[in-house]
């Protein structure tokens, strides 16, 4: 007797059926559009990528704060965030405020002196080239600077026109601008909700990462500890060498301190260059006119004091808890700033970071996987 026939409605379980196929496609086009519409949503947020970062950043900070606040107020999330905002205020942005004022001011100030005339930096370079001896001005010329005088007036115009550019630059930072208020507010409106719903974003973003539960601690936890680090260590060096910096001129009867200050404390977020930049020409100046105290005085404050707080508190404060060597922390911090502004320092340091921790997870997985 022949065989029964296998019924045709029977599927061979290793040909995919219509529905397979279609979720097979559905789950290759997913991907695309999931990278089209991430790099649309980047586009949007671009203009505000300083604001959006320091508001993740202020609540990254702050949820400390905020637990201790919620575990008094018995779990109440908004007050216990709104408590925590208003912390940031007194503690940020009120002081910054304050510090932009007295900024504008004083650049307002010097920038009438040097319109009318009353602070000249030409008559300072002039200065400076005839107390220049002899010796040094024939040098100069027999390296081929023969038309001496010319060179005078060029640098001298050059420094005036320049000075000009950088307290107009500073008067406009320290006025409150557009823009400026509008970055605040979305900083600090994003701060509040982050830190109000920061697990819940944090639960989000960890099951969206497709790595091994031990990989995504490893990122999330050196991540946080970069952040943490280079922000408090870095904006700490840079308030404490502005400061003192500051002072020693108010002290030696410079005039700007406090533009002066500033301007230190932003260029000491540049490791081991930064506020020298400033101090030490002034030190020169002091020397080559004959204020032979003034120099010494402001050359072993800025060496003892000041370079003494870079050269131990950032290795500590950065270098320490980030397990970065120190010249990947200054080389990534130099090109951040080049590469993104103001805000490179915390980006730099942090993809170094982000760049040493995924090629550790990448050399581990290869090594156990290895036979």
């Amino acid at each position: 007797m022949a065989a029964p026939i296998p019924a045709c409605s029977q599927e061979d379980p290793m040909i995919p059926t219509d529905e397979q196929a279609t979720a097979a496609f559905a789950n290759r086009a997913l991907l695309p559009l999931m990278v089209v519409v991430t790099l649309a949503l980047g586009w949007i947020l671009l203009p505000f990528y300083g604001a959006i970062m320091w508001g993740a950043i202020i609540a990254l900070l702050f949820t400390p704060v905020y637990r201790r606040l919620l575990a008094r107020l018995k779990w109440r999330r908004t007050q216990a965030a709104l408590l925590t905002l208003l912390v940031i205020v007194l503690v940020l942005v009120l002081p910054f405020a304050l510090l932009t004022a007295a900024l504008a001011r004083e650049a307002a100030l010097f920038y009438q002196q040097l319109q009318s005339g009353e602070v000249n930096p030409g008559v300072y370079f002039q200065g400076v080239f005839n107390a220049l001896p002899d010796w040094i001005t024939a040098l100069l010329d027999r390296v081929g600077l023969v038309n001496f005088a010319t060179l005078q007036r060029r640098l001298a115009a050059g420094l005036a026109q320049g000075s000009q550019y950088f307290a107009s630059q500073a008067l406009g930072v320290g006025q409150l601008t557009f823009e400026f208020v509008t970055s605040l507010f979305i900083t600090l409106y994003l701060a509040f909700f982050l830190i109000r719903d920061g697990d819940g974003v944090a639960h989000a973003l960890r099951n969206a990462i497709p790595l091994a539960p031990e990989h995504k601690k490893e990122l999330i936890s050196k991540f946080t500890t970069v952040i943490r680090a280079t922000v408090k260590g870095n904006l700490l060096v840079a308030l404490i060498q502005g400061a003192l910096g500051g002072l020693a001129f108010w002290f030696l009867g410079v005039g700007g301190a406090v533009l002066w200050a500033v301007l230190m404390a932003f260029l000491s977020l540049l490791p081991a260059i930064g506020a020298g930049l400033v101090w030490l020409p002034v030190a020169v100046y002091f020397f080559i006119t004959g204020a032979l105290w003034q120099a010494v005085a402001l050359t072993a404050w800025g060496v003892l004091v000041i370079g003494l707080i870079d050269n131990l508190l950032r290795p500590i404060l950065v270098g320490k808890d980030t397990r970065m060597p120190d010249y990947v922390v200054m080389i990534t911090t130099l090109g951040g700033m080049v590469v993104f502004g103001i805000n490179g320092f915390v980006i730099g340091p942090l993809i170094a970071a982000m760049f040493m921790a995924v090629w550790h997870i990448y050399v581990t997985t290869r090594i156990e996987a290895a036979p």
